[in-house]
């Protein structure tokens, strides 16, 4: 990436929307470049490595209000609280494996129940979707 570059220019090189970048703004986790001479924004290298830090962040399944405070966190070196914070994160994360894993279970059984009964009229699946 050039050294300052527009909005624009930051969303196609970081694989986001310009709007991203604006909302990124409003909820405080991208600075907002001033204005240059010309009226302008550009946005430094530091602009790009702090929105890559936030995608990142987002990809690992960390909400904005969690890549905020590891932003914060980023600033002051804290270790400690990070790996907190990323315990947590996966603590989430295995609840949500496990209830996935549930459905999954459940929904095997019931394909399995419809090839056992054939393509009849009574439906497994249905009915349990219609059960009271």
């Amino acid at each position: 990436m050039a050294a300052h570059v527009t909005i624009g220019r930051l969303a196609r090189e970081s694989g986001v929307n310009v709007e991203t970048i604006r909302y990124y703004h409003r909820r405080g986790l991208l600075p907002e470049p001033a204005l240059n001479s010309g009226g302008r924004r550009h946005y430094s290298m530091e602009h790009s490595k702090r929105l890559r830090f936030v995608r990142r962040a987002q990809a690992l399944g960390f909400t904005l209000t969690e890549v905020s405070s590891l932003l914060d966190l980023a600033s002051h070196s804290c270790c400690a609280d990070a790996r907190s914070q990323a315990e947590q994160k996966r603590g989430v994360i295995d609840r949500k494996i496990a209830n996935l894993t549930a459905i999954r279970d459940a929904l095997d059984a019931l394909v399995r129940q419809c090839d056992e009964i054939g393509n009849g009229r009574d439906c497994p699946l249905l009915e349990a979707l219609q059960a009271d």
